[in-house]
């Protein structure tokens, strides 16, 4: 009975890194958006939308029975045991959240904000699952490991894209908080939109 215990945990914990991996994979591509959007911003936007209204659709037919080749498979392998049979949101959040960036901000705030949300977000989900030992209950089961990786990558991109320290330490700051609240895929709305606004009103004090 051990043994067999010992087998199904492990195959679970495979079966989540691998999970878990699909999904910051798909989260870090989104850091490429900024790049994108320095060559072509227009066409950086229809991206997004074509392929956030894409995915809709296509997520659609999945849950009606209809399976599209690779898409599907990628969803399926990408999903949380709470997006089992439910339509998964946060590939439609992530692509979002990387539009209104591109859309509210100016071209440095809508950067530091999409890699506040690609690498920020995706660290600290990663460091939290897999490293997180303290959880205090006002962070509402993250861990403080997770939100000081989200924390350090953070400061790092953001004061690489303003070389300012003071405003990398608020990007950073702003993008812990709202990381830890309990958003679920609503998160990768909430990120980019609030670290954006903060870059772009303390780059005007400065």
């Amino acid at each position: 009975m051990t043994l067999f215990t010992s087998i199904f945990s492990n195959q679970k914990a495979s079966s989540e890194l691998r999970s878990e991996i699909v999904r910051k994979a798909i989260h870090f591509l989104i850091a490429l958006a900024p790049s994108m959007a320095a060559l072509n911003k227009t066409a950086t936007v229809a991206i997004l939308m074509i392929g956030t209204l894409g995915y809709t659709l296509m997520e659609y037919l999945r849950l009606s029975g209809i399976k599209v080749p690779v898409i599907s498979s990628i969803t399926s392998m990408a999903s949380r045991p709470r997006d089992m049979g439910r339509f998964v949101m946060g590939p439609v959040t992530l692509g979002l959240g990387a539009l209104l960036a591109l859309l509210l901000y100016p071209s440095y705030a809508a950067a530091i904000a999409i890699y506040a949300l690609a690498f920020g977000d995706g660290i600290a989900s990663l460091a939290g699952k897999f490293f997180g030992k303290c959880r205090p209950a006002f962070m509402f089961g993250k861990s403080i490991e997770g939100s000081l990786a989200c924390f350090a990558m953070v400061i790092m991109s953001a004061y690489v894209v303003s070389g300012s320290l003071y405003i990398a330490l608020l990007a950073a700051f702003t993008a812990t908080v709202v990381e830890a609240l309990p958003l679920d895929d609503y998160d990768n709305l909430a990120i980019p939109v609030t670290v954006g606004l903060v870059v772009q009103f303390a780059s005007v004090a400065l």
